[in-house]
């Protein structure tokens, strides 16, 4: 495939990241003595270990310029020394801890099946499946959302950006605002570093190995959906749900 159907393809893929629960987590369906269950999903599924998740992309990578891309975000991550002054796991933590939770708890997870399913296959994809591979699943799929378009294309919808005061978690369930550390973190840096991911699939990944990234994209997508029907399933939600609220 050539660059612009390439193109094309990883948008369609971003275009369907999106799962029929979480217009329920925005409305505040799910009981607030189940919201830990997609913290500690969420955290020990990805979050946690996302900084080590690009540090294989990046170890792999023998593009001088992608590296450099890598390690910015890398870095930002690992540390937040670039914009958010703490690691990003650590501010992930903001949220369950805003909400009183016991972080304890996110000490030593245990994953729901379909949870232990995509995180394996994610250690699969950044470790043992090419830097491409590597490099697609976690600055394009993990990082991304359904709106990668209008990170590309200056007419396209963009991420829609709501007032922190508007936010689910303070509007339905109480949070603090000044928990929302790693919203506003991500909001600094997410432009830089969508602009940056694209850059370096587009740009830096041959036509030889494309066929195969969007082999891993596809999988992603799959795993994902799974595991948020079980985290959703988890915390007591149902399709019906969604045509009821």
């Amino acid at each position: 495939m050539d660059r612009a159907e390439f193109c094309e393809q990883l948008l369609a893929v971003m275009e369907r990241k999106r799962h029929w629960a979480w217009p329920l987590f925005n409305r505040g369906v799910v009981a607030a003595n189940k919201m830990h269950i997609h913290f500690e999903q969420e955290y020990a599924t990805y979050v946690r270990d996302f900084p080590v998740m690009l540090g294989w992309a990046y170890v792999q990578c023998p593009h001088p310029e992608a590296r450099r891309e890598l390690a910015e975000n890398l870095f930002e991550e690992e540390t937040g020394q670039l914009v958010a002054g703490r690691p990003h796991p650590e501010l992930f933590l903001e949220y369950p801890r805003g909400l009183g939770m016991d972080l304890d708890r996110f000490a030593e997870v245990s994953l729901l099946p379909q949870a232990a399913a995509y995180r394996a296959w994610l250690d699969q994809a950044t470790q043992r499946s090419g830097w491409e591979v590597a490099a697609a699943v976690t600055t394009l799929f993990l990082e991304g959302t359904p709106y990668e378009r209008g990170e590309i294309d200056g007419t396209a919808a963009k991420r829609p950006t709501p007032p922190l005061s508007q936010h689910p978690l303070v509007l339905h369930y109480g949070l603090p605002i000044e928990h929302l550390a790693l919203t506003k973190a991500h909001r600094e840096v997410e432009g830089s570093h969508r602009a940056s991911a694209w850059r370096i699939i587009l740009d830096t990944v041959g036509a030889g190995q494309r066929a195969a990234v969007m082999a891993a994209m596809q999988t992603s997508l799959t795993r994902w959906l799974a595991y948020r029907d079980d985290v959703a399933t988890a915390c007591g939600l149902t399709t019906d749900m969604v045509l009821e609220t």
